[in-house]
């Protein structure tokens, strides 16, 4: 069946403006008009590069080990992947995700281990999000200069105080974050609002009939498919996917006939069908698991004070619900709001994750209103000053330091974190032996290097609570100074452990045989059993 498109005016106007671009464009095989970049495309390239220096500058910390590990587990076996960093079956881990299943599978064909590629993965995310961005604003608006705006929104208007997680990407995050599962999942949830809010909004211009005659339901399922990807990469940033597609769906979906509600319900069915189909763990479980919540506490304890400067966008918020009490930034907005408010209520405070997106209706309600064309009223200029300011503040206080190098630092701006490296010890230690560790830096990134714990650092759901905290008891008794030798053999014989990473601080049992230390440190490895 021939494409159609509906005969109201609407839809007449809309073909005929498709008809007068496509007449203009022909003129350029004539000569006529020479390709130009737009503003973002030229911002957004030097933001690519500038950002992916200033990551490949910084050491990996924090959670990459995590990650890093999960890729040395699936390059060790691809389809029955060992627990990420214990001895332990693997089965049920929600890290073997579909992209980190892809990042295992390019491990093995280029031999390059799970440090390298985190590391490499960060201009890909980079890249996926830059993209995602600029599509995503041109749904809002066409004005040029607003996807420029909004970028330079997301990274500076957060507060004063760092707030470094993972899913939060600030400028200084960033060169921490990008190589993340997380940075990839939120650049998809752009793609994936865009998408859906052109759906949404282009229903009332143009009715597309396929060739099967339904109503193009291979897009929906599509899109379907991209929120069912989100959700197995990274299921917190998937529950604000979802509130962005309510948001859009309920304020630009202006009416509800049965193909309308298909369509959407084709959408939603991928969506779920793509999640339960994953063969490395069930995603909806995740749901009643509580066991990560008692970390994520701590970011309702300092929201002002790393949040602030993103409440400068309240004004253009509030203009455009004065304009629309349907419009999707202010329902995303308040839905996000809801659902970070049931998280502390109901102690489930791992919702709080998703306030880093939580901020992107204020940053980019701001930027489409500075985007405006001049003449400003004196209003737009007061909120533009403002805005400029909040910029300062934020880049000489926070997050200057991400960009701006230590020697060429003239205010002492802050820096990020510089993290150790472990290669040193994991040229001795064989990928999959099981490690003994205290401290903070080498638990959290030895294991990226192949080798595994004897307790696990991060819960996980391949791996019981209680196991996971009898592990850790186990360990602290074996490095506790009163314990004896053959309580620390027994232990050691537990986990079949035979090496020790300990801090300059703890004392090698006698038993022990040291093998390397650190001179930048003072850690040393040991070998027993």
């Amino acid at each position: 069946m021939p494409q159609t498109y509906s005969t109201s005016p609407i839809g007449k106007a809309a073909v005929d403006t498709l008809v007068r671009r496509a007449v203009r464009g022909a003129t350029a095989l004539c000569g006529g008009r020479v390709w130009r970049p737009t503003p973002y495309q030229v911002f957004g390239f030097l933001f690519f590069l500038v950002i992916s220096l200033a990551y490949w500058a910084v050491p990996l910390c924090c959670d990459a080990g995590q990650h890093a590990a999960v890729v040395e587990r699936l390059k060790a076996n691809l389809l029955h992947p060992r627990h990420p960093m214990a001895d332990l079956p693997g089965a049920g881990s929600p890290y073997y995700s579909p992209y980190a299943v892809s990042q295992g599978a390019f491990a093995r064909l280029s031999g390059l281990g799970g440090w390298e590629v985190v590391r490499l993965a960060g201009p890909l995310n980079l890249l996926v999000l830059l993209t995602g961005i600029g599509r995503f604003v041109r749904v809002l608006t066409p004005r040029p200069w607003a996807p420029v705006l909004a970028l330079g929104a997301m990274t500076l208007l957060w507060g004063t105080e760092r707030a470094w997680w993972s899913g939060y990407l600030s400028l200084m995050s960033m060169t921490g974050n990008l190589g993340y599962p997380s940075a990839c999942a939120i650049g998809l949830t752009f793609w994936a609002w865009a998408l859906t809010g052109a759906r949404a909004r282009r229903e009332g211009l143009v009715r597309y009939v396929g060739p099967s005659g339904l109503p193009g339901l291979a897009g929906y399922a599509g899109i379907g498919a991209l929120y069912g990807l989100i959700l197995l990469v990274h299921p917190i940033t998937a529950v604000a996917a979802v509130l962005g597609a309510v948001a859009f769906v309920a304020g630009w979906q202006r009416e509800w006939r049965s193909p309308v509600v298909l369509r959407w319900g084709v959408a939603a069915g991928t969506a779920a069908l793509a999640a339960w189909s994953w063969p490395y763990f069930d995603v909806f479980a995740l749901a009643a698991d509580d066991s990560v919540d008692w970390m994520h506490r701590r970011l309702y304890e300092q929201l002002f004070g790393q949040f602030w400067l993103a409440l400068l966008g309240l004004p253009a918020l509030w203009l455009r619900w004065r304009n629309s009490r349907r419009d999707p930034l202010v329902l995303l907005f308040a839905l996000d709001c809801l659902l970070v408010a049931f998280g502390w209520v109901s102690g489930h405070y791992t919702y709080g994750r998703i306030l880093g997106l939580t901020l992107v209706p204020l940053q980019f309600a701001l930027a489409v209103e500075l985007a405006a064309p001049r003449p400003w009223g004196r209003a737009r200029r007061a909120l533009g000053g403002a805005a400029a300011a909040g910029a300062c503040v934020g880049f000489l206080t926070v997050q200057g330091g991400a960009v701006v190098p230590r020697v060429l630092d003239p205010v002492g701006l802050e820096q990020p974190s510089l993290w150790p490296s472990y290669a040193w010890a994991a040229r001795h230690v064989g990928k999959g032996e099981v490690v003994i560790s205290d401290g903070h830096f080498a638990p959290r990134s030895i294991p990226g290097y192949g080798p595994n714990l004897a307790a696990p650092i991060w819960p996980d759901p391949a791996l019981d609570e209680r196991e996971r905290e009898r592990r850790l008891a186990d360990v602290h008794a074996y490095l506790s100074p009163t314990s004896t030798r053959a309580e620390r053999t027994a232990v050691a014989r537990r986990y079949h452990a035979h090496w020790l990473l300990l801090t300059r601080w703890k004392r090698v049992p006698e038993e022990a045989v040291i093998v390397a230390w650190s001179p930048e440190t003072g850690e040393v490895l040991a070998r027993i059993g």
